[in-house]
């Protein structure tokens, strides 16, 4: 069993670290990944290019669908 564990330890994996919020909660790395993927989105958009490029961020799927909801009702507290 405690080699599980120690197995488990050695394999864990992270969020990457981003300077811009440099502590533990990645509530507010994540946030801001959902924004910067959107406004790659809207750019790529415009520029008729792929948005495949804007793909590369990792957010737990409930809070991108919950930010999802929050901006078709509207109520999402930025604006993209």
């Amino acid at each position: 069993m405690a080699e599980d564990i120690k197995t488990k330890i050695k394999n864990y994996k992270t969020a990457l670290f981003d300077s811009r919020v440099p502590n533990q909660n990645q509530t507010k790395n994540c946030r801001q990944n959902y924004l910067d993927f959107h406004h790659c989105r809207k750019a790529m958009t415009v520029k008729r290019s792929d948005i495949s490029v804007c793909e590369w961020y990792l957010c737990p799927v409930s809070w991108v669908s919950a930010w999802d909801d929050r901006r078709a009702e509207g109520t999402f507290p930025r604006k993209i």
